[in-house]
């Protein structure tokens, strides 16, 4: 009897050290990683915690600089082309960047509008202790159609680099901020008489409030963003156009001139034929005059938004005496406004100066 109650005693000791031992490994399992050499080591295993677009996120900008962020540091030597994978019809090439627990894919060329893409972060990726990611990160996302996102320049009217002048009369900017950069301050003219309902006045030696060259530097930056992304969108394929578009209709595409362009000889019609999303983008490789008079004015129908409407200049725009124009201009110098004429839009130069000369409005798309 004593010999059976020793061994009984033996066995639960051994169930005991077996399940101690089974703890153990519970918790290396739980708190540890698996090395490329398969070997297991403690610490924190790294993951995927968020990514930029997130998983099953629809109408992402075709300029999307992607993001992926870890729950530590990783070895941004692992991260790279064949580590981090954008795939939609083929795979996308991009110049990849790394900064605190993020990882940026920036495309070298635009994403493809209206098109569902696959991001792939493989477990090939490794912690600065050498851990590797467990398994695969896969998650998807989808594009909107050819859409130019302004980001931050979006909050401005008017920006210019060298001046705002309002030569005379009470014009206004409605809703929308003003800026300057890199002019200053003394480079705004004519504020008053003319106003700012709802909107802000800001230049690049602007002390207060904090921050103000800073958020200017950004919206020229996204600005400039904006018109290369727009200028050199060749998907879906840009149309032709030349000489004046007045009396012309005009459905949703890509419209490219090689030269300078009109709106004279009647009113252009952009007609989205019931779609809300469509957009116009005009690539144009010199300037863009509206002249008032038998026309000049850009009129919307069938649903048609002015902030869908995208005017990339290669030189200056200039809006005719009394029309009605519609859109965003991105002009790589200049913009004026004539007497009298109004915008559904913004006016936006990189380079050179924003003028109204009598009595303008601008008001938010």
């Amino acid at each position: 009897m004593v010999n059976i109650l020793s061994q009984l005693n033996i066995i639960k000791l051994k169930n005991k050290e077996l399940l101690a031992a089974l703890a153990i490994v519970s918790v290396v399992f739980v708190f540890g990683c698996v090395k490329d050499n398969f070997v297991e080591t403690v610490g924190v295993c790294p993951i995927v915690v968020s990514t930029n677009p997130a998983n099953g996120t629809t109408e992402v900008p075709l300029n999307q600089i992607i993001a992926v962020t870890f729950n530590e540091k990783m070895n941004d030597e692992t991260i790279n082309q064949a580590s981090f994978k954008i795939n939609g019809p083929s795979e996308v090439l991009g110049i990849i960047s790394y900064a605190g627990n993020t990882a940026y894919f920036r495309p070298v060329n635009p994403l493809l509008p209206s098109t569902t893409y696959i991001g792939t972060i493989e477990s090939t990726v490794k912690d600065l202790l050498g851990n590797v990611l467990q398994t695969d990160y896969i998650w998807t996302f989808s594009t909107s159609a050819f859409f130019v996102d302004l980001k931050t320049a979006a909050m401005f009217g008017i920006i210019a680099g060298t001046a705002v002048i309002n030569s005379a009369g009470q014009s206004e900017i409605r809703n929308m901020d003003v800026g300057i950069s890199p002019g200053n301050r003394s480079s705004i003219i004519g504020f008053p008489p003319a106003i700012l309902v709802n909107g802000n006045l800001f230049a690049s030696d602007d002390l207060l409030p904090l921050g103000v060259a800073a958020m200017l530097l950004q919206a020229k930056l996204d600005l400039t963003e904006a018109y290369r992304f727009a200028e050199g969108l060749s998907f879906p394929t840009a149309i032709p156009i030349s000489g004046d578009l007045g009396g012309r209709t005009l459905t949703p595409g890509i419209y490219k001139s090689n030269s300078s362009l009109l709106i004279q000889s009647g009113n252009l019609t952009l007609d989205a034929q019931g779609d809300a999303n469509a957009v116009w983008i005009f690539q144009i490789a010199s300037g863009l005059t509206t002249v008032g008079g038998a026309g000049g004015n850009v009129v919307l129908t069938g649903g048609a938004k002015a902030n869908n409407v995208t005017w990339q200049t290669g030189s200056s725009a200039t809006i005719g005496e009394f029309t009605s124009f519609k859109g965003n201009v991105l002009a790589l110098t200049s913009v004026t406004l004539n007497s009298g004429a109004s915008a559904e839009g913004r006016m936006l130069a990189q380079n050179g100066a924003v003028v109204l000369t009598n009595t303008n409005i601008i008001y938010k798309p």
